[in-house]
């Protein structure tokens, strides 16, 4: 089914990584913002996108439970997905 026409593959990769590493910008700087880790620390620590995401969401319990219980409940609940990042984090602070 070719119209003649041909589309380019290589310059849509290359959109979505420039998206990707945009988006992988942006949250390192967010999390860098709410923490004591600065983008450089974030991107050392946490290469790959899918743990930047997962040190977000650990900081999102951290920051926006009201209580210590609360934050303690959310982060048992939470344990299997987050236990890599809190290691890597404890790794860096001790």
């Amino acid at each position: 089914m070719s119209n003649g026409s041909s589309f380019d593959w290589d310059a849509i990769d290359r959109e979505i990584d420039a998206a990707a590493d945009r988006t992988d910008e942006k949250l390192a700087s967010a999390i860098s913002s709410v923490t004591r880790l600065n983008n450089e620390e974030i991107k050392e620590l946490f290469p790959e996108p899918a743990d930047v995401e997962k040190l977000n969401r650990l900081t999102k319990i951290v920051k926006q439970a009201t209580n210590r219980n609360e934050k303690i409940n959310n982060l048992v609940a939470n344990i299997k997905d987050l236990a890599g990042t809190v290691i890597t984090l404890l790794e860096k602070v001790g």
